[in-house]
């Protein structure tokens, strides 16, 4: 039998490895943005510096990663939401084996892809072009915000999808049998029987895809090389161009209180399920 001190032993390593590689470095950040660098001391300077310079960006990458979330959402729930009630069996194995290869892609990979599809005399452009639909003079580029927002839905969608479609799948199907036998739609089955039974598991998924696409750099670097850009792109440009670590912390902070706010509503609502009567 293991005992405690065996167990605290076992796991020991990992918590080292956690407290070196992401606890001590988010620490440093987070105390390290009230340091004044330039006139020593403590205070709010990098902050009001950062909405200073950088007020419209923060707005931005809120709007964009939520705007993201939402679709994901949407295309999630609409995924896993056929796969548990299609009848058509090949399009139910087309989708299945079609809709979980971004998963394997990195972001980084993801954004060059997106290069190369979404610019004007891309990929996009050309099969639309070549089906008649659009003139060569209409064809526009899409390597700006709408870009980063393609790329994260294309990315993220199939990360939420697997788990809303394994939520889906593991529901008793009696409840949704008896809805078909009644005559209702299948959208209405999804939306008023499947979706509330699997809220949970959807709220995780978008939540780690908030946190995900709030932290990425690649997409927004590679894909929108304009103004308003997101602040990971601020924060890279502080650090390489100014080495302003100060500022750079700051936005850290920025973005770890707009992942913060969506990690508080989502205990605060598991708590009050928690605590409700069965």
């Amino acid at each position: 039998m293991i005992t405690r001190k065996s167990s605290l032993f076992l796991v020991a390593p990992a918590i080292v490895l956690l407290g070196l590689l992401f606890l001590y470095p988010l620490g440093y950040s987070l105390l390290w943005a009230f340091r004044d660098e330039e006139f020593g001391g403590w205070g709010l300077q990098n902050f009001i510096k950062a909405f200073g310079l950088y007020s419209n960006d923060i707005l931005f990458t809120l709007i964009i990663v939520t705007l993201s979330t939402v679709i994901i959402g949407t295309f999630s729930i609409a995924i896993g939401g056929y796969l548990t009630l299609g009848e058509n069996r090949v399009a139910l194995l087309v989708l299945r084996w079609l809709y979980r290869w971004p998963l394997f892609i990195p972001f980084v990979v993801a954004a060059q892809l997106m290069r190369t599809f979404l610019a004007k005399n891309g990929m996009m452009n050309n099969i639309i072009v070549s089906t008649g639909l659009m003139e060569p003079l209409q064809a526009a580029s899409y390597l700006d915000w709408r870009g980063i927002v393609i790329t994260f839905v294309w990315k993220q969608t199939p990360f939420v999808a697997l788990l809303v479609a394994g939520a889906m799948a593991a529901l008793d199907r009696s409840t949704m049998e008896a809805a078909r036998n009644l005559g209702a739609p299948r959208l209405r089955i999804l939306f008023e029987i499947v979706v509330p039974q699997i809220a949970t598991t959807l709220m995780v998924g978008l939540i780690l895809s908030y946190v995900v696409m709030m932290s990425v750099l690649s997409v927004p670097l590679m894909i929108n090389a304009q103004t308003p850009t997101m602040i990971t792109v601020d924060m890279a440009w502080r650090i390489n161009a100014y080495s302003d670590y100060g500022v750079a912390n700051a936005l850290g902070f920025i973005s770890y209180a707009m992942t913060a706010v969506i990690a508080w509503v989502y205990l605060r609502q598991g708590v009050r399920e928690g605590g409700k009567p069965a």
